[in-house]
Formats: C-alpha cells, structure tokens, sequence
C-alpha cells in the first residue's frame, strides 16, 4: 500500500475521523477515496473503507463483495495480507443480511488464510473475531436445529 497514495491518505483521514466519532466525516471521506481511486488496488482499498459506513446490509455486503472482487483483479501477493479481513468482512455482511451459509463460508475462508498475517496485535484481533463468528454461527445453528425438533 502506498503511503503517498491520495486515495490511502483519504482513507487514513477517514479512520481518525472514526477514532472521533465524527462517522458521518469518515463516510465523505470513504467515499471521496472511491471517487477518485484508479486501480484495483485504490478500489479494494476504499471500498473496503466505504463499506463499513452503510445503513443497509445489503449495501454492506454489495460493498465488501466490490473490495473482494477488486483484491481478486489484483493478480499479485501484494494483497495477500488483505483476504483474511476482506472475508471476514464479507462473512459479517453475509450474516447481517441474513445469510448464515454464505457467512460460515467467509469466516471459514478467513480462517484459512490467517496465517498470511504477521503475528501481532491485528493478527490476534482477526483470528479472535473469527473464533467468535464461527462459534456464533454454530451456536445459531444449534438453536435453529433445536428449534425445528421440538416445534409441533
């Protein structure tokens, strides 16, 4: 990822607008990122970033999956580090949409590719947020289970 890059430098300015709370500047800035990325890299980037600021799930989802797909076009290892939150991003947007299949499919594809991620702090928050959503989704479908073999 190139520091220098306009479109990284948005995207940094947008998350030290999360950090105070000032979502709806994030937002314009995500989406300012968008507006004026010019390659794939740009693309998956900001996409990523303009995602996380949806009001719809299926926004949410729409969003992740153009991140994704741009990750894909890029054709390089340069965004090897990337697939672990893009598809644990997509898992969550799939499960927010209501979605438990596609979701376990992502957080399952996260799993196998955490091992892309360099030990550290980033590293133990994705594999403890993939922990969680697999364990959510087979707790939900323990209990969708429970509950069609005791309805009458």
């Amino acid at each position: 990822m190139d520091p220098n890059s306009p479109v990284v430098r948005l995207c940094v300015q947008g998350m030290e607008c999360e950090g105070r709370g000032l979502f709806e500047d994030a937002s314009r800035l995500f989406q300012s990122a968008w507006n004026q990325s010019s390659s794939d890299v740009e693309r998956c980037i900001s996409a990523h970033y303009v995602a996380r600021h949806q009001k719809d799930p299926l926004d949410t989802l729409r969003w992740n999956q153009v991140s994704l797909d741009h990750a894909n076009a890029i054709g390089d290892d340069g965004v090897l580090e990337f697939y672990p939150s893009l598809y644990l991003n997509l898992g969550n947007a799939h499960e927010d949409a209501g979605s438990q299949r596609e979701a376990r499919h992502f957080y399952e594809m996260s799993a196998r590719v955490l091992d892309r991620l360099p030990e550290g702090r980033y590293c133990s928050l994705a594999r403890e947020a993939v922990q969680k959503a697999l364990l959510r989704i087979a707790d939900n479908r323990l209990k969708q289970s429970h509950v069609a073999d005791t309805a009458i």
